[in-house]
């Protein structure tokens, strides 16, 4: 081979070094939405054992919300342990700093999962070690347990390691029942069952691990259909009204309408088991249309990262947990 085409492979190679992270934006498809990864953010205690952070929220006063597992693992072929997690589990944090506000949670989880903040401040978790979904004031008092403690099951009063929560305007409360029993639980305001509906499958109307849930303005229910790679979107009767599917989804862990924007966030994840590819960040519109993504197959300058969960202040900003690196990220939302 001549040199000059030596040189020319040096700098083609060289170019595309530069363009993986080279900047925080994040490229559209027809559009150019712009973020920036907040570097240095949270600021936690030295010495703070900060586990896989599955769930966030955002409550009224912008403050985020992060459940996580401290010094608990998943274990790959054993059963989950019925120790409970001796660490605070719930974490408050100042938005802009990064530091912690408050927390909570010792001695009473055995596998956090999801964090949903209502409109009335509570906090809401589910476990799937527990088999429960709780209700807790926003300062960490228990207000409400659903679920039979340590028990699975697929009736009216068991779960089988439930996902997510999204809290209807009118108070009453659904339910994404997850990683084995592939349905999706609407309960009233009080608790009580009112009805199910999904089974395992690919077909629409299935699932594959409900993972996420969320609810827009008008009450439709949208659920990450994880390993299926689409969201699937329902009336609040559990009526099919759509299914978004698209080639560059990975498997979908988490979505979020932006209550500014109103549009779609999700993260999803690709890995072969072996080297993880890594999640990305992805814009949609409520009619599903991606309008953008960065991450793994778009411009960011950040480790590769398993995101979990996301949540979105009222400023547009994004914040994801990656349980692969065991960190927090906050993308600020950079104005057009």
């Amino acid at each position: 081979m001549k040199k000059d085409t030596y040189l020319l492979l040096f700098f083609i190679l060289l170019g595309a070094c530069k363009n993986q992270g080279s900047t925080h934006a994040a490229k559209g498809l027809n559009n150019t939405v712009n973020y920036q990864l907040v570097k240095d953010w949270p600021q936690l205690p030295e010495g703070m054992i900060l586990g896989n952070p599955t769930g966030i929220g955002i409550d009224s006063a912008q403050h985020v919300f992060v459940f996580h597992r401290a010094s608990k693992e998943w274990p790959l072929l054993l059963p989950f342990s019925e120790s409970l997690i001796p660490e605070t589990t719930i974490l408050e944090l100042d938005r802009t700093t990064g530091k912690i506000i408050n927390e909570w949670g010792s001695n009473f989880f055995i596998m956090p999962h999801s964090l949903t903040v209502d409109k009335d401040d509570n906090i809401w978790v589910t476990d799937v070690g527990l088999q429960q979904v709780l209700k807790f004031s926003h300062e960490g008092l228990l207000l409400m347990k659903i679920g039979e403690a340590k028990i699975s099951g697929n009736d009216s009063s068991h779960f089988n390691r439930p996902t997510d929560v999204a809290v209807a305007s009118d108070g009453s409360f659904y339910v994404s029942d997850g990683y084995r029993n592939s349905r999706v639980v609407k309960f009233s305001a009080a608790g009580h069952y009112l009805f199910s509906w999904g089974r395992k499958g690919d077909k629409p109307g299935e699932f594959n691990l409900p993972h996420s849930i969320e609810l827009d303005g008008a009450g439709n229910v949208y659920i990450a259909d994880r390993e299926n790679s689409r969201i699937q979107v329902f009336d609040p009767d559990g009526k099919l009204l759509k299914e978004w599917k698209d080639d560059g989804f990975g498997k979908l862990y988490a979505i979020r309408i932006d209550k500014a924007s109103q549009n779609m966030v999700a993260v999803d994840y690709i890995t072969n088991y072996i080297s993880p590819k890594g999640s990305n960040i992805i814009i949609l519109t409520l009619d599903g249309a991606p309008i953008a993504r960065f991450g793994r197959s778009g411009d960011y300058e950040g480790p590769v990262c398993r995101y979990h969960d996301l949540a979105i202040d009222k400023g547009g900003n994004i914040y994801v947990g990656d349980i692969l690196g065991n960190r927090i990220q906050k993308f600020k939302r950079i104005p057009d």
